[in-house]
């Protein structure tokens, strides 16, 4: 019987995002450094998974939000772009690898999921295809770094390109990654996972990462929406999406649900938010009061006429309260 450890690679490094460990620890350093921590420690976040040069000093807003002192499992809630899936999957992998460190999955909490009969599994190929959760997968690294750096146990250093520390990388055993990705869901589904994760929300040791850009707006997108009364088509554009994390901000998934069919925003994390407002809702009948922020707004271009298009890449750093 084989002990090979199944590792998804760093599928979109060198493309999405640097593939140097040195660089790439630049780049994220220097956006956390301009990054302020407002509502540390947050609970869980919405943040964008587009290409860093896109999305980096974005994420950084929310990720500085993130308290390693505390976090020991970080649960990654992406939507499925490529696959169709009516249900949510699991990967295969144990290990996945950024050009930073290792990542460890959580095998037990994969295994209660798995017991659950809720859950498919993804192919590998299918695995390192997708690109929203791998985009959160550099930043958690190093966002965790961080409080092994607080302790004095961790040296930033080389080795082979990739940037790890000294005293054997203690803090990579510290905490785990949940990975899910998650498909089409209907409303009864949304409520239904929603429920499951409840009880992992819960746990303050626990982080819930909802991977989400907002409105895809252009033709390449089959998207249009343009409310006139707003002015140049990324004013409309912004209206639309700061409507939609008011309501986000509100925590009703009902709500929620009833702006997208009026709307059809195309926010792409969608189920994944769905899945995250229904846990609160879940939690919030047992009397845990949560608060939900977004911190900043941006867009990857601004759309001024019907050729153009556009993807906000909101930074929603968002914490939940007892």
């Amino acid at each position: 019987m084989s002990n090979r450890v199944v590792c998804r690679e760093a599928s979109h490094a060198g493309s999405w995002y640097s593939a140097s460990g040195s660089q790439l620890n630049a780049q994220l350093e220097d956006w956390l450094s301009k990054a302020q921590s407002t509502i540390r420690p947050a609970r869980a976040i919405i943040a964008p998974h587009a290409g860093y040069t896109y999305c980096g000093a974005c994420a950084a807003h929310a990720y500085k939000q993130v308290d390693p002192s505390v976090t020991r499992r970080v649960f990654i809630l992406g939507p499925s772009h490529h696959v169709p899936l009516s249900r949510c999957a699991l990967s295969p992998a144990e290990i996945y690898r950024t050009p930073l460190y290792d990542l460890r999955i959580d095998q037990k909490v994969y295994a209660d999921l798995w017991k659950t009969g809720l859950f498919e599994r993804m192919s590998l190929q299918t695995d390192e295809d997708e690109h929203s959760i791998e985009m959160h997968l550099p930043y958690t690294a190093k966002a965790m770094e961080r409080f092994a750096g607080v302790t004095g146990s961790f040296v930033v250093q080389e080795s082979r390109d990739q940037v790890v520390g000294s005293e054997q990388n203690i803090h990579k055993d510290e905490f785990s990654i949940v990975p899910v990705l998650v498909g089409a869901l209907s409303e009864s589904k949304e409520q239904e996972y929603g429920k499951l994760l409840s009880k992992y929300l819960a746990d303050p040791s626990n982080l819930f990462i909802i991977s989400s850009d907002f409105c895809h707006w252009g033709q390449r997108f089959r998207y249009t929406y343009y409310d006139e009364s707003q002015g140049e088509i990324y004013r409309s554009i912004e209206h639309l999406d700061k409507m939609g994390m008011g309501i986000i901000e509100q925590l009703d998934p009902m709500s929620f649900t009833n702006y997208l069919k009026k709307y059809r925003n195309t926010i792409c994390g969608r189920h994944p938010i769905g899945v995250l407002l229904n846990a609160v809702a879940e939690l919030r009948k047992s009397g845990l009061e949560m608060n939900f922020s977004f911190l900043n707004y941006a867009q990857s271009s601004e759309c001024r006429n019907w050729q153009d298009s556009s993807v906000p890449l909101t930074k929603h750093p968002k914490r939940l309260f007892r």
